[in-house]
């Protein structure tokens, strides 16, 4: 990265100088960066202190007695609904004005983009400038209404004898009279004159014109606090919070510029998933729907359980609900409504599962309600027998608060044991050393395998069942239960099960905490309940994971930007600031804990903001919907399922650590890297996406790939005689490695082939190859097109075939027996041809040859010269099959005139064995194109002992008794012979073209991309597409042939190339990256792939091959809030900034980070994955 980038254009700079000011006040646009009359400024500074205008009057009668405050209120805010009618009526007016008016303004192609052109005072055109109006006529009721009750309350709110009563001081009212104003001002322009452009940016698009909202929204958030102070009077702590609410109210608009206060959007969902999580002891969800729907049933538990007046009722419901709340409803229902679907309709729909798996889900099904019932009963019984009002060390309580504590030692040491680093320091002695092919991984793992199984036992059934017995026996559930108890208890018995080793780990440090103490009276256990203490640790422990993490990333940052030689100078002045600040460094990192929001640092330097809370998931939009699709993307595709398998095993194990809502991990495999984060944890499942990244490395990615590649090498590549407990040698990279996983995957191979390619013996050989190529794939062809012909005859009409006779005959159709015109129309022979042409592509075609072909019922008498009228070989015309004579008659006459002009035909043979129209081509192949002199030289280069081989190695023949003689038969068909020779080498003319040269490397590759030469046979195979891809396919057989024979030797006899051909057949796809067979065949698993490239850069013929084998992919852990921070910084910067330039300060490489990685992540548009997956759904058991 070169030392100059900036980290904003002198453009995005000057833009940038514009658009904040503007934020700060509002919207007022007082810095346009080109000059307007001074009217424009005048007139924004008018409606900017409107409402100050307004209140002040209302202030003013108060202040001398005349109105009380609450009519002061009333009169302002009436004031302000009338304005802010006037304002919106007015700007809707210009806008109409200047939609059906057209003026023909002069342009100016150098000016501003956003520069206006003004006319006067009132015109059109200023107005439109200054209050551009809202999309919506609701809108414009709903806001105006909306800055009139802001107005008058924040009239009320600002009254200075009211101020004066609160702080005693005049000078301090003063103050806050005159900021606080301002403050109104910012809100009531935002909503009713021009929108601020704001910094806490989380759509990317404001299609409901939510963002004028979010300024009244904590306005009026300030407001409420001051009239139920109003209204509730004795409240000490209502008072307090006011005093100092009054004073924060004049920083909200540098909040607002700052972007800590988040748009309503995203304050909502961040408010429903921190309730949900810690005040309903829920997860965060993996879709918006998800979340909404699962807080509105847990709130409504919660509730519910108050007003349960039976003790033993409340316990039976808050342990029931906690556990159905903590499966994946949605799944289960989605199961329960097909089964009822399936037994209703007797069908099997393609939707369902298999019968396996439909067993092994009503096993599961089975597995829930026994414990649910075990569950029940423990609760019930302990509660009523075993618990006791006394708290002492000996309590039947403290006694299941021993176990508890024995518990979560043992499974921690389980979990770390699974992972290759301890603490992310340490490495594992345990874990497996130096491990790199699957068998040998799988061998090493067994061990490791058995001691999961025993965690699993002990995290989903020991653990919650003894957690249950501890929150039975608690004295709190025996009284008169209250909210607090309600709320308290509702989470807990739903944090057993939600998340087993989060509520183990809460649930000691409550028991741990009176062995602690020595005193009962104390304030911990006075004052709050079981319930209580548990949600306050969780809180606890959630926030000071995050600031770990934050710290950790903070600390990243300075590291990054003091090792980074190229700009050392520039970033040294920002370190040594954050030293000698570094109390204040840590009171951000401290806010942005408790808000639960990422630490933001600026252009990713050590300039530190607190970021506005957001989801989890960071981004607005619906997960996996969105993706920069490319061809790369179907590699993804294809490994999923298998990645899936692999993680749910590894999840199980604990190989990946703590499972957190919001966790994110990084997969690498060769050129492939895989990002995985968590959405969503339940008993015994969670919810992942899982997104891939680019394939085409650029510089930064080569670089961030290749820290990557050595972080993964220091871990799993070590030596058997390494130390046993070495330290993570990258301890300060935001990746830490957990473990490997064997996968299911394609491996890249690509080699250069010069030498072969360009070699004059291969290329010699090349062209007797393809004749061979050309026979054996047409051969097949036809003995598959047969084989499908027969069984669709056999399947369709038992009855015997009645003459078939060429359309010139002009049969009427009613005398077309419907029985035999289905089974010989043009669709069914067309379905024939797609069957055997495999993973071809194939062109349907119309019926113009097939609907030439009648049916006739009534002629007895045989045709001159066709097979019937004759005995063939030892077979009477009684043995002759119907396809026999449908062949027969076909290739005895002339082609059908479609059209076009055939300048020679096909003369009336006969096949010398009956069983050759098994064999025979397709009659529209049969047209002649070249002329006879170069048909028999061409025919000269055709393999008659290669083609007899290949006839008698058919196996086309399974009812007939004596096969070999048949194909004995078949070989000598002199006919037959000539038809494959004329096709062949047909073909095979076309695809050298006019001059019959030995072809060049140029040739090849034009050829196998499907670009042929011009020659008089080019339209001839060209119209025929089936007939055009089968030949296509033989060039391509024929190249990857010559590859090999170069590789491994060449070809001994006929036998070993018929090997040759049928591996190719059967396992591999051979031609082009840009075909879409090419993606079929990666989604369809074929064994092996092969394409021919050309690399320009370095002017060398290149060979690909793609090998499907099991595969290991190294998995680490990435530190969750460094990728919060880098998400937020590119939302700020490209949402606010507008800062999209390529090659910007803050997308460059750093190995530390892992910038460009974490940006090309982010969800779409900002970041762009080739590949982003729905949310997948893990069984964690």
């Amino acid at each position: 990265m070169s030392p100059d980038v900036p980290l904003l254009n002198d453009y995005k700079k000057d833009f940038f100088l514009k658009r904040f000011p503007q934020t700060v006040l509002g919207g007022p646009r007082l810095k346009l960066g080109y000059c307007a009359p001074p009217y424009v400024y005048i007139n924004q500074i008018i409606l900017f202190l409107m409402p100050w205008v307004l209140g002040g009057i209302g202030t003013f009668l108060y202040q001398l007695g005349i109105l009380e405050d609450y009519y002061t209120a009333a009169l302002s805010g009436g004031l302000m609904i009338f304005t802010a009618f006037v304002i919106q009526l007015t700007s809707l007016y210009a806008r109409n004005k200047s939609a059906t008016v057209e003026r023909m303004l002069s342009t100016n192609a150098l000016a501003e983009e956003d520069e206006h052109e003004f006319t006067s005072c009132a015109g059109a055109e200023t107005i439109k400038f200054l209050i551009p109006g809202k999309k919506y006529i609701a809108n414009m009721v709903f806001h105006s209404v909306l800055a009139g009750l802001m107005c008058g309350l924040g009239t009320w709110y600002l009254l200075p004898n009211r101020m004066t009563l609160l702080y005693g001081s005049t000078g301090g009212t003063v103050l806050l009279f005159f900021f606080g104003w301002m403050t109104l001002c910012t809100g009531e322009y935002s909503l009713i004159v021009n929108t601020a452009i704001e910094t806490a940016t989380f759509q990317t698009q404001d299609t409901y014109e939510i963002i004028p909202l979010m300024r009244p929204l904590y306005i009026f958030f300030f407001l409420s606090i001051d009239l139920a102070y109003r209204f509730m009077v004795n409240i000490p702590a209502l008072e307090q919070m006011n005093q100092i609410l009054h004073i924060l109210f004049i920083f909200l608009p540098f909040l607002w510029a700052l972007g800590v206060l988040p748009p309503p959007d995203a304050l909502f969902l961040w408010a429903v998933e921190q309730i949900l999580e810690f005040g309903l002891g829920g997860s965060p969800m993996s879709t918006h729907i998800r979340l909404l729907i699962m807080f509105i049933i847990s709130a409504g538990t919660a509730v519910t359980s108050y007003f349960i007046p039976s003790n033993v009722g409340l316990v039976l419901f808050m342990t029931g609900l906690g556990f159905l709340l903590s499966l994946n409803l949605s799944e289960m229902g989605f199961i329960f409504q097909h089964s009822v679907t399936r037994h209703r309709v007797e069908t099997k729909s393609k939707a369902l599962p298999t019968g396996s798996e439909k067993h092994f889900t009503w096993k599961e099904c089975l597995f829930y309600i026994i414990i649910l019932i075990l569950a029940l009963l423990e609760s019930v019984l302990l509660h009523h027998f075993a618990c006791c009002s006394q708290i002492s060390k000996n309590s039947p309580q403290a006694i299941v608060g021993y176990i508890l504590m024995i518990l979560l030692i043992i499974l921690w040491i389980l979990r770390e044991i699974q992972s290759v680093y301890i603490f992310g320091i340490f490495r594992n002695p345990f874990y497996l050393k130096d491990v790199h092919t699957v068998p040998l991984f799988l061998e090493k793992q067994a061990r490791l395998m058995k001691i999961a199984v025993v965690r699993r036992t002990l995290l989903n059934l020991v653990s919650p069942f003894a957690m249950i017995a501890f929150l039975s026996l608690d004295s709190a559930l025996q009284g008169l239960h209250s909210a607090s108890v309600s709320i308290g208890f509702t989470r807990a018995f739903r944090m057993v099960w939600q998340n087993t080793e989060n509520a183990l780990l809460e649930t000691v440090i409550v028991s741990a905490v009176p062995l602690l103490t020595s005193s009962v009276d104390a304030w911990w256990n006075r004052s709050l309940n079981t319930g209580l203490r548990l949600l306050l640790v969780g809180i606890m422990r959630d926030r000071l994971i995050q600031f770990i993490s934050k710290l950790q990333f903070a600390v990243a940052i300075l590291l990054a930007s003091w090792t980074e030689k190229k700009r050392r100078k520039s970033t040294t002045t920002l370190c040594i600031l954050n030293m000698v600040l570094s109390p204040f460094v840590l009171v951000f990192i401290v806010l942005s804990t408790l808000l639960s929001s990422p630490l933001l640092p600026l252009f990713t330097l050590p300039l530190f903001l607190v970021g506005f809370p957001r989801p989890i998931q960071s981004w607005p939009g619906v997960v996996g919907t969105a993706a920069c699709v490319c061809a790369d993307t179907v590699y993804y595709y294809q490994m999923i399922p298998g990645l899936t398998a692999a993680l749910q095993s590894a999840m199980a194990a604990g190989s990946l650590g703590l499972l957190l809502p919001g966790s994110h991990y990084l997969g690498r495999f060769q050129d492939r890297l895989i990002w995985i984060m968590i959405l969503e944890c339940g008993y015994t499942y969670c919810y992942i996406n899982i997104k891939g990244l680019e394939l085409q490395e650029t510089s930064c990615h080569t670089a961030e790939a290749r820290r990557v590649d050595e972080v993964f090498e220091g871990a799993f590549a070590q030596e058997e005689y390494a130390k046993m407990c070495s330290i993570n040698g990258h301890l300060g990279n935001v990746l830490t490695p957990c473990t490997v996983l064997p996968v299911k995957l394609y491996s890249d191979a690509r080699n250069v082939l010069s030498g072969i390619i360009d070699s004059h013996a291969n290329l010699m050989e090349f062209k007797g190859d393809l004749v061979k190529v050309l026979v054996w794939i047409l051969i097949h062809y036809c003995s598959r097109r047969s084989s499908m012909q027969e069984h669709v005859h056999k399947t369709e009409s038992k009855e015997k075939a009645s003459l078939i006779i060429l359309s010139t005959l002009n049969t009427s159709p009613q005398n077309k027996s419907p029985e035999d015109t289905v089974s010989l129309n043009s669709g069914t022979l067309d379905d024939w041809s797609d069957d055997v042409l495999g993973d071809e592509p194939t062109t349907k075609k119309g019926n113009e040859a097939k609907d030439q072909l009648k049916v006739l019922q009534s002629i007895n008498l045989p045709l001159p010269g066709s097979v019937e009228s004759q005995v063939v070989g030892d077979h009477s015309i009684g043995k002759v099959p119907e396809n026999s004579l449908y062949k027969a008659v076909i290739l005895g006459y002339p082609a059908i005139d479609k059209g076009k002009q055939e300048n020679a035909y096909i003369p009336l043979m006969e096949f010398s064995c009956s069983h050759s129209h098994l064999l025979s081509l397709p009659e529209e192949w049969m047209s002649d194109c070249l002329p006879k002199s170069k048909m028999r030289e061409m025919s000269l280069l055709f393999p008659e002992d290669w083609y007899q081989f290949v006839l008698r190695q058919l196996e086309c023949f399974p009812s007939e008794e004596n096969v070999p003689d048949v194909l004995e038969e078949i070989a000598n068909d002199r006919v037959l012979k000539d038809f494959y020779v004329h096709a062949v080498m047909t073909c095979y003319f076309s695809l050298f073209g006019v001059c019959n040269m030995d072809p060049t490397p140029g040739h090849i590759l034009r050829v196998y991309s499907g670009v042929l030469p011009w020659s008089v046979a080019f339209d001839w195979l060209t119209e025929k597409p089936e007939l055009f891809q089968l030949a296509l396919k033989a060039f391509r057989y024929t190249l990857k042939l010559m590859v090999d024979k170069a590789s491994l030797g060449p070809i001994e006899d006929f036998k070993e190339l018929t090997n040759y051909l049928e591996e190719y057949e059967s396992d591999w796809y051979i031609g082009s990256v840009s075909d879409e067979k090419w993606k079929e065949a990666v989604l369809q698993e074929k064994p092996y792939l092969f394409s021919l490239g050309y690399d320009p850069n370095m002017g060398v013929y290149t060979g690909r091959v793609l090998t499907l084998q099991e595969l290991l992919i190294q998995v680490g852990k990435l530190n969750a809030e460094a990728v919060r921070g880098q998400w937020a910084n590119l939302s700020w910067e490209l949402l606010y900034a507008t800062n999209d330039d390529e090659e910007r300060y803050s997308i460059q490489a750093h190995p530390l980070l892992l910038r460009n990685l974490t940006v090309q992540a982010a969800d779409p548009p900002l970041g762009y994955p080739v590949y982003s997956s729905k949310p997948l759904h893990i069984h964690l058991y």
